[in-house]
């Protein structure tokens, strides 16, 4: 059967959206409510109870109404699930499922590759091939939470910038949090960014109440221009002031993600620098044990590295943890995840868990 990728997927559609289009169908309403529902606790639309078929076909004709295809599932030793995910194009995704003692959680991605290339990231090291739309975004939550049973925090943190798909983004946010939906809590959300000033101020103006999550990962420009090359536009001191920014108009309080490496950005003067980026705003500093991927020659830190610089920055009262690896054995965590070029032949790529 031939493929409809000329059709947006039926989970992009607001609320709104779906209701004025079942009500210029000359059908009723209250359609909206039952379909919507259902579509986002992950019932496929042809097993919608009480909806009539012609309306199915009315639905299936004008959208593509598919979940995302899961070709592999990979369980790593601390429980953490990450799936690769087949698109309607052929193109694959990944995301992943984490079981965390404050509610299970989902980190999933934006785009399909990454344009921002950086230095310790995987996601963009096979370059950018599309944005995601708001439906397939949504689908990855719908999906694993369909396969999982219960989910409670959703963190944009896979491959690609959020902000960089910034329409997409901002709808799927909406519609996740949408009582009609899924009805997940905006303060359950987590968005991770490199840093997009002026997409930066357009959130800011959203109010949707969600973590911002900024990736600094230096103290200063010098050092990030070296690891994230967007940083030669955007510069370190108009990020943080957006960042400011942000707080003062959401009362939401930002996280720095700062991943540490050695002999780049790990030394205690390092941190002195970071802790006056954190003044005058509240914000927490997660210290990010780097995960090594492969064709990169940054390193990790040890431990007690690590410790000292988290003890400069608590001296300097900046609020901030050592950040817990999740998933490192299935290049499930912080930086590992990406994208695979070419389609994928579902028959010889389909592998169970626990073959890994």
């Amino acid at each position: 059967m031939e493929l409809k990728n000329k059709l947006e997927s039926i989970y992009s559609l607001s609320f709104i959206e779906l209701e004025s289009f079942l009500i210029n169908a000359k059908e009723p309403k209250f359609r909206a409510t039952q379909i919507y529902k259902n579509l986002h606790n992950g019932v496929e639309l042809q097993s919608i109870i009480g909806v009539p078929n012609n309306v199915k076909e009315l639905l299936a004709n004008n959208f593509y109404t598919q979940l995302p295809q899961v070709v592999e599932e990979r369980k790593a030793k601390d429980g953490t699930i990450k799936y690769l995910l087949k698109l309607h194009d052929g193109e694959v995704i990944e995301c992943v499922f984490l079981v965390q003692e404050y509610g299970n959680t989902v980190c999933i991605s934006s785009q399909v590759g990454c344009k921002m290339n950086c230095a310790f990231c995987a996601s963009g090291k096979e370059g950018f091939i599309r944005d995601l739309s708001a439906g397939e975004i949504l689908s990855q939550v719908i999906l694993t939470k369909k396969l999982n049973g219960s989910l409670k925090n959703i963190v944009i943190m896979g491959s690609g910038e959020p902000l960089d798909n910034y329409d997409s983004t901002i709808k799927f946010i909406k519609n996740v949090i949408s009582p009609n939906g899924l009805n997940i809590s905006a303060r359950n959300i987590s968005l991770s960014t490199v840093g997009l000033v002026e997409k930066l101020k357009r959130l800011a103006d959203e109010n949707l109440q969600i973590h911002l999550c900024v990736s600094l990962h230096a103290p200063n420009d010098e050092i990030r221009n070296q690891i994230i090359p967007t940083n030669k536009v955007n510069g370190i001191n108009n990020i943080v002031e957006q960042a400011k920014n942000y707080f003062n108009k959401t009362k939401r309080r930002v996280i720095f993600e700062y991943a540490l490496i050695d002999g780049v950005n790990s030394q205690p003067q390092h941190a002195k620098e970071l802790a006056k980026l954190c003044r005058g705003f509240a914000v927490h500093v997660n210290l990010i044990m780097l995960n090594q991927i492969k064709g990169s020659t940054l390193k990790p830190v040890s431990m007690d590295v690590a410790k000292i610089f988290l003890t400069e920055l608590c001296q300097n009262n900046v609020s901030a943890t050592i950040r817990k690896s999740r998933g490192s054995d299935i290049e499930g965590a912080c930086g590992m995840l990406k994208q695979r070029r070419g389609n994928v032949n579902d028959d010889d790529e389909r592998r169970e868990a626990q073959n890994f």
